[in-house]
């Protein structure tokens, strides 16, 4: 039986984050694992959007029967998702420029 989990650890999950790649890697570990932590809040941060907008849209949209409020739950959902697409994806985008300017 071939178990796949055995070989993967947490790394294979959050390598997106984890700043290896182009010119973070001559960072020191201190600044390594900073950067790792500011990423992190930041896709929390997004992520705490995106469910703001969620809630104000269904409160918005079934309780107080307020349109307005609905399209801005909409719009917050928008961003913070966006937001946790953009972070995710700055390992590729860092590397594609740094890979560049090489």
């Amino acid at each position: 039986m071939f178990l796949s989990a055995d070989e993967a650890d947490i790394t294979e999950i959050i390598g997106g984050i984890a700043p290896d790649w182009g010119p973070f890697a001559t960072l020191g570990g201190e600044a390594r694992t900073m950067v790792q932590v500011i990423m992190a809040l930041a896709i929390i941060v997004c992520l705490a959007i995106a469910i703001w907008g969620a809630a104000k849209q269904r409160i918005g949209a079934t309780a107080m029967r307020d349109t307005f409020s609905a399209e801005q739950g909409k719009g917050l959902i928008v961003a913070g998702l966006t937001g946790v697409f953009i972070i995710g994806s700055l390992g590729t985008l860092f590397t594609i420029v740094y890979g560049m300017a090489v």
